[in-house]
């Protein structure tokens, strides 16, 4: 049975303690999540750049074997690449990689066994997805755990991206970074507050 922050190879276990804390504070929301901080990126760059790349280029596999260590590659190829190469299309290369682990989370029931926060890391690949199946998923696993203190708002989020989903079929801040053009309906989004994530 997965204890929170359990891993078997210790890099993962570095990865959970970094991102969810330690000892009574693993698990608790943190600030520094979902806000541009670039002392934040340049800490995530030091400590994990190297194994960004290196498991973005196909290393370990082996993590998808167990809860903890699976968690902890999706941070690395989900949540890691958007702090080191903010507004480049490298924030997003590793973004199938992080949806095949994030389903295999959930196929081997590993997020059942995650806390809260735990779990809308597991779920997040599917909101980051620009396909609309992937985002009304995303929608239902987060509604799942709404229910949980801290985590209420999580569907207001998840609807928020699937809104985007299926007006655009993609997302329209990332058009410049992927050097996609943007339609006039999108340049006219795109100047509204909050349009991006």
């Amino acid at each position: 049975m997965y204890r929170p922050g359990e891993c078997t190879n210790p890099e993962a276990a570095a990865v959970l303690r970094f991102w969810f804390g330690a000892g009574d504070a693993y698990g608790k929301a943190d600030a520094r999540w979902f806000r541009k901080d670039p002392a934040f990126d340049a800490e995530i760059r030091t400590r994990f750049g190297a194994l960004v790349e290196a498991v973005s280029g196909g290393a370990h596999t082996d993590w998808l074997a167990a809860p903890g260590d699976c968690l902890a590659r999706i941070l690395v190829l989900d949540q890691f690449p958007r702090n080191l190469y903010r507004d480049s299309a490298r924030a997003f290369a590793a973004d199938p990689l992080a949806k095949n682990a994030a389903q295999h989370a959930l196929d081997a029931g590993y997020d059942r066994q995650m806390l809260p926060r735990e779990r809308q890391f597991a779920y997040l690949p599917f909101e980051h997805s620009e396909s609309l199946p992937d985002q009304q998923r995303c929608l239902d696993l987060m509604r799942s755990i709404a229910h949980f203190p801290g985590c209420e708002d999580l569907p207001k989020w998840a609807e928020a991206h699937l809104v985007i989903i299926r007006r655009f079929r993609r997302f329209p801040h990332r058009n410049k970074a992927l050097g996609r053009a943007s339609t006039p309906e999108e340049i006219a989004f795109l100047a509204l507050p909050g349009s991006g994530f």
